[in-house]
């Protein structure tokens, strides 16, 4: 039976900003185990995993600055902060090197800490990660004419405007929004319950909320996937949701390949966060994984 309750968690200093975090399990002879959502999720989109995995594991959940029960300062958010944040949590409070596993925006995240600091990460799991490489868009489809990339920077350029993007933001916080946009990335239709809507929708009444979300639109690009990559040495799992409309992962997955040749990976019937659509599958294939690991 999985369970659906998150776990109380206690918060961490960080850069003078409140960090929220969970931890479950017991110290093993085996690397613990850190868990990151995607943009506009918390630790509690890991209630599914938590509870089993940390039978077997030393298991952390953090929800990243900005996001969840974590301070939402008007910082510039980049992958670099949450590489840093994340670094911290694993040197401060793990105190040795842990198995980071990232779901979309917590995937490109989870590759800058194993990329820049080796040390900390003993192994990473990405679960229909984010982040462009360098010749294809972020989402690894089709590439865009001319014509779409003017009319994306001119959008782009209107949401850089704090009354624009407040209305924005205010138009995707509505819970019927959250509901409509988790059912289109969901296979498992179940799966988008009032409890996942109220999770998402919680956060996004915290102060700084709205400044975090416009944040998307004006902070650089850091390096690209293939980068990221080619700098890292560590064990590499993938476990693709194969139903994801928001990228193509086979196509994806081609390119992993291409520039990490030695990973593993997986593709099941899931859509865009297949940790929560399918948890029993994934928290197996990710215990099975662990056996591999010196």
């Amino acid at each position: 039976m999985i369970a659906t309750e998150p776990i109380a968690g206690q918060y961490w200093l960080w850069r003078e900003q409140k960090i929220y975090y969970v931890s479950a399990g017991k110290n093993t002879q085996r690397p613990p185990l850190l868990l990151i959502h995607g943009f506009g999720a918390s630790t509690d989109h890991w209630r599914k995993n938590i509870a089993e995995l940390s039978q077997e594991f030393e298991v952390y959940a953090i929800d990243l600055l900005g996001f969840g029960r974590s301070q939402k300062p008007a910082w510039q958010y980049s992958g670099d902060l949450w590489r840093d944040q994340l670094h911290d949590f694993i040197d401060q409070k793990i105190q040795r090197p842990t198995v980071i596993a990232g779901n979309s925006l917590g995937g490109y995240a989870s590759l800058c800490v194993a990329a820049d600091y080796p040390q900390s990460v003993a192994g990473i799991v990405l679960l229909n990660s984010a982040g462009p490489f360098t010749d294809t868009n972020p989402l690894g489809a089709k590439k865009v004419n001319p014509l779409q990339k003017a009319i994306s920077q001119t959008l782009q350029g209107i949401l850089r405007q704090p009354w624009a993007n407040q209305l924005l933001f205010s138009f995707v916080r509505q819970k019927s929004r959250i509901r409509s946009t988790l059912q289109k990335v969901y296979l498992d239709q179940s799966a988008v319950t009032d409890q996942l809507v109220e999770e998402i929708y919680r956060p996004s009444s915290d102060e700084g909320a709205a400044q975090v979300f416009a944040s998307v639109f004006s902070t650089p690009q850091g390096k690209k996937v293939d980068q990221l990559l080619t700098a890292m040495t560590c064990p590499l799992l993938i476990i693709w949701g194969e139903g994801d409309p928001w990228m193509n992962s086979r196509a994806r997955g081609a390119k992993f390949r291409e520039y990490y040749p030695s990973l593993s990976e997986h593709y099941i019937n899931a859509g865009h966060c297949p940790h929560d659509e399918r948890p029993e599958v994934v928290n197996g294939l990710i215990r099975d994984w662990y056996q591999s690991l010196s």
